[in-house]
């Protein structure tokens, strides 16, 4: 490193350079890393990238940037700013800790620590989601189902009161960045381009799961929320109904597990599911020992079997009298809302197509497109729905790609009210930044938009 105030003059120059370049239609920011310090490297992703005029000295070197005194450090020396920003530009990329990502960057100091926040058109974005959420080798249709799934997960999730949007772990999205794309993956985000599940006017809440086990679980019975095309149904693709996974696990072990649930019946003697949820899942357990018995239920019920290693809460309880462990017979894997992943590559096996996929793991939603508003001198660009079909109508017009286009001539979609979310398009809200300077997201974003559809006319 320098010992000059040079690499802050290269990257003053290098932001100044990429500001003229043009805004992408809608960006997320995803923290990839943090820590005491990070190691950044600034450069291109594709021969003829925008940024492959910048100073040579910005471009291709690794940068320490740490945290003091609430502000960021470069190779050590004080930047007098608690955010650095790098608004995304055409072709650039970021490796961050070890690991490249396309788009942009934005760094904060907090608590004394490091944050790394990826800025990247939602698009790119999925380039390094999807194959690591499912195998791009799978069906076409079921890797096109989890694009748009991603997609609309990703897009519900921008914040510009936040300081970022996602994580890039399974708390959210796993994320992994240029090296872990595929052509197959991108071939199915770029056939779904724009493609969002919404309920309501609103995007929907795209969870999924590794295997229902046979029978999806319903938002209510996993979460207590309530949420109409996130219901407890049979199915039966998913392989999971036909190999059911047994463990054991020692009761000096499930005692240990109560005890973290505050459930005290003295020396553990049994077991059992005293409920189940309508989807077959754990609803409430009974704990019986020497000192009596005690009912976990709910969602405590469910987290005291995963903690025991269960794959799903969707099981039964023996103990075998004679022996010192609890046997747990189950099928499925993870929570069961949503879209089952083994399940939609066997539907797709059949020929399915992905809005018949998510029509049916996802029943009375449909599908919409992500537009993007006109900027203007009073209306700032933001991000609208272009147009929707209910999911089951879409499917069976046999729609898919180039054919949702179409959806122009049936636009029911708005935003309404607060026209201040310009940060959801251009760099979110990078594009006053300076780098070092002010902070990023300064400014009043007023949160996000509010997404509203009149009623479907009844021919569609």
């Amino acid at each position: 490193m320098r010992s000059s105030f040079g690499p802050l003059l290269a990257l003053a120059a290098l932001c100044a350079a990429s500001m003229g370049s043009g805004s992408l239609a809608l960006n997320v920011r995803v923290l990839v890393a943090s820590g005491a310090s990070l190691t950044v490297r600034l450069g291109a992703q594709e021969a003829g990238a925008e940024v492959s005029s910048l100073p040579g000295n910005a471009l291709n070197t690794d940068w320490l940037v740490g945290a003091s005194g609430g502000k960021l450090t470069l190779g050590g020396l004080d930047t007098g700013s608690p955010v650095l920003s790098l608004p995304p530009s055409l072709g650039s990329a970021v490796d961050i800790a070890g690991r490249r990502y396309r788009g942009g960057l934005t760094l904060r100091a907090v608590r004394g620590e490091v944050q790394a926040i990826n800025v990247v058109d939602i698009e790119e974005y999925l380039r390094g989601v999807l194959p690591a959420e499912m195998p791009p080798l799978w069906p076409q249709a079921a890797v096109r189902a989890q694009a748009i799934i991603a997609r609309t997960y990703a897009a519900a999730r921008i914040d510009p009161s936040a300081a970022y949007d996602l994580c890039a772990t399974t708390q959210c999205q796993v994320y992994e960045g240029t090296a872990r794309e595929h052509p197959l993956a991108d071939a199915a985000i770029q056939a779904t381009r724009a493609q969002v599940v919404v309920s309501a006017g609103k995007l929907a809440d795209t969870y999924f799961s590794s295997d229902s086990g046979g029978y999806t679980a319903s938002s209510l019975e996993a979460w207590g929320r309530d949420v109409p095309y996130l219901r407890a149904q049979p199915d039966p693709a998913s392989p999971g109904a036909s190999k059911p996974w047994v463990i054991t696990v020692p009761l000096s072990r499930v005692q240990d597990v109560a005890g973290r649930y505050n459930v005290n019946v003295g020396r553990l003697e049994g077991v059992t599911v005293s409920a189940a949820s309508p989807s077959g899942r754990v609803a409430s357990l009974t704990l019986s020992g020497s000192a009596g018995r005690k009912v976990l239920a709910g969602a405590n019920a469910g987290g005291f079997v995963r903690s025991l290693g269960a794959r799903s809460s969707r099981v039964t309880l023996s103990v075998t009298p004679g022996t010192d462990g609890l046997t747990l017979t189950g099928t499925g894997s993870g929570h069961g809302v949503g879209l089952s992943q083994w399940g939609a590559r066997r539907l797709a096996e059949t020929g399915l197509s992905e809005l018949a996929l998510l029509s049916f793991y996802y029943p009375g939603a449909s599908v919409s497109l992500l537009g993007e508003r006109p900027a203007g001198k009073a209306v700032p660009r933001a991000f609208v729905l272009d147009g929707t079909l209910p999911l089951a109508v879409a499917a069976g017009r046999g729609l898919n790609g180039r054919g949702l286009d179409e959806l122009g001539a049936e636009k029911v979609c708005s935003v309404a009210g607060n026209d201040a979310v310009s940060g959801l398009s251009g760099a979110s809200g990078l594009d006053s930044a300076i780098w070092p300077g002010q902070a990023a997201l300064g400014g009043n974003f007023g949160g996000p938009p509010r997404l509203t559809v009149p009623p479907l006319d009844a021919a569609l």
